[in-house]
């Protein structure tokens, strides 16, 4: 069966259930990204987010998991379903990787503090890096979604089943404590801004 190139996600995994290869082409296209992205910036592994993206289609195409219109887009059910199978591996690894490159959506946040020197801007973005992979996951899952990849509360609270206001509350706190331990890299960075101000006139 040929599928309209308009095709909403809910008739295109309809489809796909019903062993359309087309439906699955469509759908791995239009989500795996989003998929991957949440995987890698949850555990800083291309190697895990990799898995983790082929499990979540593996579990579409076996009808593992069971779609509810009424509680989300298809997005953001498969990010659920992403979501418990990076949980499920960061706590059998029991260690989190260095994250590695790509660096967009970071650089996209930090930009919005204003420009930094250009190595003072790689050192803050892998200092961003290394304190969103410290959080504890309930804070680290909301940081990803909603500032990472620009998700609203309402979409984040479907994908990880709760109430807006507790992604609210936890938003909060994850920046509180992003901030905390950015502190003393950002001392350090103006510190030496100030230090190379100071040779310049000297």
């Amino acid at each position: 069966m040929t599928l309209p190139d308009d095709a909403t996600d809910s008739e295109l995994l309809r489809s796909l259930r019903t062993g359309n290869e087309e439906a699955l082409a469509t759908l791995y296209c239009r989500r795996q990204g989003s998929i991957y992205r949440f995987a890698l910036q949850m555990s800083g592994s291309h190697a895990l987010a990799e898995d983790v993206t082929q499990e979540v289609f593996m579990v579409l195409i076996r009808g593992n998991a069971d779609y509810d219109p009424s509680r989300g887009s298809v997005n953001a059910f498969m990010l659920g379903i992403a979501r418990n199978h990076v949980l499920r591996r960061l706590h059998y690894q029991h260690a989190l990787v260095s994250f590695e490159s790509d660096s967009t959506q970071i650089n996209q946040v930090l930009a919005k503090d204003g420009p930094l020197e250009e190595l003072s801007r790689g050192e803050a973005i892998e200092a961003v890096r290394r304190a969103v992979l410290t959080l504890p996951a309930h804070y680290r899952e909301v940081v990803v979604l909603c500032e990472l990849q620009e998700m609203s509360y309402a979409e984040a609270a479907a994908i990880l089943a709760c109430a807006v206001g507790t992604v609210r509350s936890r938003l909060h706190r994850a920046r509180a404590l992003l901030l905390e331990k950015l502190r003393p890299v950002t001392e350090e960075n103006v510190a030496e801004a100030d230090a190379q101000s100071a040779r310049c006139f000297a």
